[in-house]
Formats: C-alpha cells, structure tokens, sequence
C-alpha cells in the first residue's frame, strides 16, 4: 500500500468516527440519527456511512456523555456545517424543553 492509499484509508476511517460520534449523540439524545441528518441533507437521505455505523452504537444508558459542542466541531472539521448546524439546533430545542 503506498502512502496514498495509507492517507485515504486514514480519512475513510476517521470519517466513519465522526459520523459513529453524531449518530451516538442522536441516541443518547433520543434522535433518530437519519431524520437528523436528512434535516440538513434532505437530497442525501441514503447515506451509506451512517447506514453502516448505526449498527455500532449502543443504548444512551451504556453510552459515555459526548458532548454537543465536541460534536459540532468534529461535524464541522468535516466540512459538514448543514447538519452541524442541525445539531446546535437540536440541542437548543432540548434545552427549552
């Protein structure tokens, strides 16, 4: 494997612990992740990353706390402000209620 393959092999993998980290904030939360993100997304509805991390999160009560802003920076790291926003949205409708 060149040095190539070793950099986007790095970014797949990292990108599926950004999108496992969202989706277990949507849990811990009692948000159905893909509602979340086809909130900011809405012409995105199948994405197949989420679609093979979901599989990976465990029940809020066996979850350790993840932190809303640690979730927005990653999301944003990413490129992904739409549903960073999503979520900084979601979680002030929390906090209202």
């Amino acid at each position: 494997m060149d040095k190539n393959e070793k950099v986007i092999r790095q970014y797949q993998e990292d990108e599926k612990r950004m999108v496992l980290i969202f989706a277990q904030w949507c849990v811990n939360h009692q948000l159905d992740p893909f509602t979340v993100y086809g909130e900011a997304y809405p012409t995105q509805m199948n994405n197949y990353i989420l679609k093979e991390v979901i599989d990976w999160t465990v029940n809020a009560s066996e979850s350790d706390t993840i932190d809303t802003e640690l979730v927005i920076q990653i999301l944003q790291a990413y490129g992904n402000d739409d549903l960073a926003m999503v979520v900084s949205e979601k979680s002030q409708e929390m906090k209202r209620e």
